[in-house]
């Protein structure tokens, strides 16, 4: 009789992250630094890339752009910030082989492109192109974060799930 006033409990609010990149995902465990590797940086996966494009994995806004191009942080509509930081170290190439398409502020859709790099430059160069993609702001998430490791085609196959805290 009653039943009606109970409070309902919020069903969590479970969010899907397509991959940003197409390529090969794989554990955090296996990026070549330790502030990723480690889990310092925040929960997430990481992509070996082999096309050198970065798109927005869902509709959101840019929070930061790395002033060497290498990296971008994007809000979703919750409120988590990810980090997308395309290779390891190549911050020391000062923005040779990347090329931005966006700026802090913008607003982004789903599929657009926010990076372009050179793979070949980058590896060239010496350094790894696997790219982290990190929730930075992990503490708004349940201890729940379940990854897809594999073969990965940007826009289509998602890499991250997560939970909210309710």
């Amino acid at each position: 009789m009653f039943s009606k006033w109970r409070k309902k409990q919020a069903e969590p609010k479970v969010v899907e992250i397509v991959a940003p990149l197409t390529g090969e995902a794989v554990s955090l465990a296996s990026v070549p630094d330790d502030a990723f590797a480690g889990g310092h940086m925040g929960k997430g996966v990481a992509i070996v890339p082999t096309e050198g494009k970065l798109v927005a994995p869902f509709d959101g806004t840019i929070a930061h752009v790395i002033k060497s191009k290498h990296a971008v942080m994007l809000e979703d509509e919750h409120g988590l910030q990810y980090l997308f930081h395309i290779g390891i170290n190549t911050v020391s190439l000062k923005g040779e082989g990347f090329t931005t398409h966006i700026a802090v502020g913008d607003k982004v859709k789903a599929g657009q492109t926010l990076i372009e790099f050179d793979i070949e430059a980058i590896k060239s160069a010496g350094y790894p192109v696997i790219t982290p993609i990190i929730v930075t702001n992990a503490d708004e998430l349940t201890e729940t974060i379940d990854t897809n490791l594999g073969p990965v085609t940007a826009g289509r196959d998602v890499v991250l799930k997560a939970i909210l805290k309710a």
